[in-house]
């Protein structure tokens, strides 16, 4: 479930702000390499089979467009939009073909039934009011048998392990007091999901090299971005296969439409 306790007002501009800051410090040569990595065939060797390239296919929170960008050279119409206008000009700056806008997940600038799939990796988490209205809209603009796939982080056991210290030392359970990260079970978004109309193809704990990375030293490479070290890389296999939820980093869902839900 969705952590809620003692959440500041307007945490929602608030995280907004703190992801400008991310991505204006960010560089797209260096997040591509991470889907260069071995363990990101974890995601990557996955979904792509359940797209279409009949129709436009959307990244909801796209960042730095690495993923719009690798796809586009997989031969699907990608689209790439983004609430935090720094990662936009960035990834104009690296490709100014791409197909990029600016706008919020919760007001998609797409007609009802005009998209064949909607994606968003690491999105929906950071909204305290939940995934249920982000997943409506992107039951509206998805076309009928439309895949959505998800990536949300998973409650796993060094989560766990953070979150009751910081109870313990009386602090927020948040990252800061100016952004906004939940986690949620894969039974809590098969739910979602299926209350907003879709039904789910895939269900995949994913990524448990990341949950090592979060542990230090020996799996920390550096302070950068989730920079595993190779005995973290080793160990991951193992943990997806004898402990593949307590270790999980984070759930990968994909779903389609099979009803339309109203937004209301």
């Amino acid at each position: 479930m969705a952590e809620s306790d003692n959440l500041p007002e307007n945490l929602y501009d608030k995280t907004r702000e703190s992801w400008e800051d991310i991505w204006a410090n960010a560089n797209v040569d260096i997040e591509l390499k991470t889907l260069k990595e071995k363990r990101a065939n974890d995601q990557m060797g996955v979904f792509p089979a359940y797209l279409s390239q009949d129709g436009y296919i959307l990244e909801a929170g796209s960042g730095l467009g690495i993923v719009v960008i690798t796809l586009r050279e997989m031969g699907f119409k990608m689209l790439g939009m983004d609430y935090a206008v720094n990662a936009l000009r960035a990834t104009r700056r690296y490709d100014d073909s791409l197909d990029l806008q600016a706008g919020d997940v919760h007001a998609l600038p797409y007609r009802d039934n005009s998209l064949h799939g909607y994606l968003s990796f690491g999105v929906l988490e950071h909204f305290e009011h939940g995934v249920a209205p982000a997943l409506k809209e992107a039951n509206r603009v998805l076309v009928p048998e439309g895949v959505i796939v998800l990536t949300i982080p998973y409650p796993n056991i060094v989560h766990k392990l953070v979150r009751w210290k910081r109870q313990l030392f009386g602090q927020s359970v948040l990252t800061d007091d100016d952004f906004y990260e939940s986690t949620y079970t894969q039974h809590d978004l098969t739910a979602a999901l299926e209350q907003a109309g879709f039904e789910m193809l895939l269900v995949r704990p994913t990524s448990h090299a990341y949950t090592l990375w979060g542990l230090g030293w020996p799996f920390r490479k550096g302070d950068g971005y989730y920079e595993t070290t190779w005995l973290a890389d080793a160990l991951a296999p193992i943990l997806r296969r004898i402990m593949p939820w307590t270790f999980n980093f984070t759930t990968m869902l994909i779903a389609k439409k099979v009803r339309h839900v109203n937004s209301e």
